[in-house]
């Protein structure tokens, strides 16, 4: 989470686009991060610059020489420079020449392209843009993490997040499922409910911690800016800001594309080797918009189901997955959930089911959740599927979601880790621990459902009861000493008298 002596700093941003006459949650994060993307690019110019002081390539500078079109140089599209301009000149240098540069920056044919053609500048007054440009430039954002922790708090301020079955999945819970999955440098990633590309941003951290070698080999580094990251999203502001936060965090040119994932076209079949997702699942669809592919696996309205068999349709055999679904999918009964959890289990490798506490996604919901762990293989490999029970995850399970020390993810990711090792103890685990694994045969046996209480054991504690006998000597003895006890008070009351 954002610092809490920068939390006020964002807070003020934000409310100066409220009163300044900017309502609409989106819109505001939206014109938030074109600014920032704006000074951003500056930052890399200014590399730039430096890089060429010492007689370094660096291939075309993110502003050319000279003027533009209209006379204006490309030097004032430079963040330091408009900020010192007058509120007027700044906000026609950035209305009429920075947004209209905004547009045509990135490659042709690039998802960059084709989702800032739209992009729009529509803070209305130039004092409201004076403001709030003072007010970003007093943001420290120059070390990546504080950037994208500060980017983080203001998308968490998206008020319209836990409509139609979306809600912002917490930065915590990402990266535990990135730590599951331990991406490796030459991975393909995808997300086909993607918001606000957090999944692929965590991922992308995740790379550069593990793998600094990335930085040192170009092949590796243009697979990372390039190919590594993939996203869709239907909602082209959510697609746009996707775009802008992968940058923010130092993605150069990923891909993220406006598509509905459950729509018929083409979104790369067997392109991918990691998914990592938490689609929405608002209940049912038209049959009419979704794809034929999809029904022919799985004849259903209900969304989860639909996203999970397109998940497996974008994997290559071999990729694997960490997927949040709600509990339904795990047991439910109808004959298009039983046929899922099948698939999943003969057709391909079900690797793990993570039950996450009812709480984990309030305030937005409060449905129960779990991650499933996954492997397309097209042919079988379950043989025992593991559980684990997450009863705290660091915060608490009302809305406030406040910070506590009981987590269980570390130790989640330990066990989950261990099972790759030779003779990993979770394999023993009795049926009461927190964790164990179940048979597939079993699990066949009680028609493929995923649910962790159908597998537990409870285990009773032996309680030693006393017998009837000494019982009834102890009411004995105390009715003794209640009598005695009265025949003294009535004594005494006697002698007052």
């Amino acid at each position: 989470m954002v610092a809490s002596e920068l939390r006020p700093q964002v807070d003020r941003v934000w409310n100066a686009f409220w009163s300044g006459g900017i309502a609409n949650p989106v819109e505001v994060i939206e014109q938030i991060t074109y600014l920032l993307f704006v000074r951003r690019l500056d930052e890399v110019y200014t590399s730039q610059l430096r890089a060429m002081g010492r007689g370094i390539a660096v291939g075309q500078p993110v502003f050319p020489d000279g003027v533009d079109e209209r006379g204006r140089p490309y030097n004032d599209y430079r963040w330091r420079e408009f900020t010192n301009r007058s509120p007027q000149e700044m906000y026609e240098i950035v209305g009429e020449h920075v947004f209209p540069y905004l547009r045509r920056l990135g490659a042709e044919g690039s998802s960059y392209a084709r989702n800032m053609k739209d992009v729009r500048f529509t803070i209305p007054t130039p004092a409201l843009l004076a403001k709030v440009v003072d007010l970003l430039h007093d943001i420290p954002m120059e070390d990546r993490d504080t950037k994208g922790d500060i980017y983080e708090y203001m998308l968490g301020k998206l008020a319209t997040s836990g409509t139609n079955g979306q809600f912002r999945t917490s930065r915590h819970i990402i990266r535990f499922m990135v730590e599951l999955m331990r991406p490796t440098p030459e991975d393909r990633i995808v997300d086909p409910a993607a918001g606000t590309a957090g999944f692929l941003v965590a991922a992308g951290e995740y790379l550069r911690e593990h793998h600094p070698e990335i930085q040192v080999d170009a092949g590796l580094r243009r697979h990372f800016d390039t190919a590594a990251f993939t996203g869709f999203d239907s909602d082209a502001s959510m697609a746009r800001i996707a775009s802008m936060n992968l940058l923010l965090h130092g993605v150069e040119n990923p891909t993220m594309e406006r598509a509905d994932a459950l729509a018929e076209g083409h979104l790369g079949g067997g392109d991918y080797t990691l998914v990592l997702a938490n689609p929405p699942f608002a209940g049912s669809l038209d049959y009419e918009t979704t794809a034929n592919e999809l029904l022919r696996v799985v004849k259903t309205k209900k969304t989860e189901l639909l996203f999970l068999a397109r998940m497996l349709q974008l994997l290559q055999n071999g990729g694997r997955a960490a997927v949040i679904v709600p509990d339904g999918v795990l047991f439910g009964s109808s004959k298009a959930h039983k046929e899922l959890r099948r698939i999943l289990v003969e057709d391909h490798k079900l690797d793990g089911v993570v039950k996450l506490p009812s709480g984990v996604f309030k305030p937005y919901t409060g449905v129960s959740t779990a991650i499933l762990l996954f492997t397309k293989t097209s042919s079988g490999g379950t043989d025992e599927v593991w559980f684990y029970d997450v009863r705290a995850d660091g915060f608490t399970l009302d809305d406030k979601r406040t910070a506590i020390e009981a987590n269980d993810l570390p130790d989640a990711l330990t066990r989950w880790l261990s099972l790759s090792k030779p003779a990993s103890p979770e394999l023993d685990r009795p049926r009461t621990a927190q964790s164990f694994t179940v048979p597939k045969s079993e699990i066949e046996a009680n028609g493929y459902d995923l649910s962790i209480n159908r597998y537990r054991e409870i285990e009773h504690e032996e309680v030693e009861h006393r017998s009837p006998e000494e019982i009834l000597d102890e009411l004995d003895a105390l009715e003794l000493e209640i009598a005695e006890g009265l025949r003294g008070l009535r004594a005494k009351l006697r002698g007052a008298a």
